[in-house]
């Protein structure tokens, strides 16, 4: 049968080498440059992978870091390939087992290489995979390895040929099935290095000293922008798209965007002017109507502010700049926190004064720089009242924390010295006799009305 002469050709090929002298070369090459490479590949990953980290021009290290998994097939796919070169000085003309290797890691580089750019597009931290990510990786593993089979029977010829010969009629347009893979094939392709691309150009802007964070931000999202229209540009000019026709999906967009998007629109817009205006930046303290947080993102749409209780807050931009915003730390993250003592009237005020100062300044968190400032503020009904005010630089690391520090100080201070915090006590007096009970009954209190 014709369909199956490609592979009878391939059995030969290969039973034939198994008597010429050149298979123990063959397959010395093989093992040699499946331990060179993926040798040499752990070297360099282990070499340079981690420089980054200690310096600031890890260019290469991050290289080698990001390609550290494709780098072994592709180091023995170019061992193999020399070692074919090497073989044919020599005379060695049959080589079919390497040809049969070479296939075989570069398929193993297509799904290493597809795999990294996917978890690194979208699984969370690079590491979170989900449920529908694994299957797409499962099925794209398949296919890979069922067109390495079609390539080595020789069977993707015929394979081919009849996707290119079976037309599909689409509106007026007529197209074959091999155009609409190629097309879709194209875009997929090129969105998926755009996004890595953005993605990588983000994490190594992140690590740049020198540059303020808000720029970062900035400068990230908007080559992310750019090279995902450059990428959907070059997907159109591959599938034949006319990109005239931009400018009436264009007009479309502006009616959607005056009709039903002004929302999405004014979010995108405030995020920009949050970055640029440097209003606000990661890491800030800040408190927006009822939310209040630190700032862990700031995107083009929503800022996420975190609490000191864990719980996360997504506030849209237009909050943000149309709304009055609390930032503990804009130009000064200095903030001064009180808290409130009594002692009793015959308490030397002086004396208390300076202990409670010297109590404040005892806690690590509370700036010596700013000495804490104690006041007598009122004659209270129950003692004098005192007001501690205390400085901190670290409102991010919250204000409770450091509060329960200093009053424990204070308190430890006033017990130290016996000094008596007074309670509240009240006396009553009844005014006006108070008829007893009469003997052997019992008295009711009724409550007027």
């Amino acid at each position: 049968m014709p369909q199956q002469q490609p592979l009878l050709n391939l059995i030969d090929d290969l039973t034939g080498d198994l008597n010429d002298p050149s298979l123990l070369w063959q397959l010395a090459a093989i093992i040699v440059s499946v331990l060179i490479g993926f040798g040499l590949a752990r070297l360099l990953k282990k070499r340079y992978g981690r420089q980054e980290a200690h310096t600031h021009s890890g260019v290469l290290g991050f290289g080698v870091e990001s390609f550290g998994r494709v780098m072994a097939p592709l180091a023995v796919i170019s061992l193999l390939a020399l070692s074919r070169v090497i073989l044919a000085k020599f005379h060695y003309t049959h080589v079919n087992w390497i040809k049969i290797a070479m296939p075989i890691f570069g398929s193993l580089a297509v799904i290493r290489f597809t795999f990294y750019l996917v978890r690194r597009v979208f699984a969370r931290n690079g590491r979170t995979i989900s449920a529908t990510m694994l299957a797409f990786e499962k099925t794209f593993q398949l296919l890979v390895w069922l067109a390495f089979v079609l390539y080595i029977t020789g069977l993707w010829v015929d394979v081919f040929a009849f996707m290119d010969g079976t037309v599909l009629p689409i509106g007026k347009y007529k197209v074959t099935i091999a155009d609409i893979l190629q097309a879709t094939a194209s875009v997929i392709v090129l969105l998926m290095l755009a996004l890595w691309a953005g993605a990588a150009l983000e994490e190594w802007l992140m690590k740049v000293q020198g540059m303020h964070t808000n720029l970062r931000v900035v400068v990230s999202r908007t080559a992310r922008a750019l090279l995902i229209l450059v990428a959907v540009l070059m997907s159109l000019s591959l599938v034949g798209i006319d990109l005239t026709v931009l400018s009436v999906f264009g007009g479309a967009l502006g009616v959607g965007l005056g009709l039903g998007l002004q929302k999405i629109a004014s979010n995108y817009v405030s995020g920009f002017v949050i970055l640029l205006d440097r209003s606000l930046t990661i890491g800030d303290m800040i408190t927006v109507d009822k939310y209040s947080g630190r700032v862990t993102q700031i995107n083009t749409r929503y800022t996420v502010l975190q609490g000191l209780d864990g719980m996360e807050s997504i506030v849209p931009n237009e909050m943000l700049v149309s709304g009055a915003v609390q930032n503990s730390s804009l130009t000064n993250s200095n903030v001064n926190i009180s808290t409130k003592v009594s002692v009793a009237y015959d308490t030397d005020v002086d004396m208390v004064i300076q202990l409670l100062t010297d109590a404040a300044l005892s806690v690590e968190r509370v700036l010596k720089d700013k000495p804490p400032s104690v006041n007598l503020t009122t004659f209270g009904a129950d003692g004098l009242d005192l007001t501690v005010n205390f400085w901190i630089r670290d409102p991010e690391n919250g204000r409770g924390g450091v509060t329960s520090d200093v009053n424990r100080a204070i308190w430890r201070a006033l017990k130290e010295h016996n000094i008596s915090v007074p309670f509240p006590q009240r006396e009553m007096r009844i005014l006006g006799p108070v008829p007893a009970p009469l003997a052997g009954q019992e008295s009711t209190i009724v409550p007027k009305e």
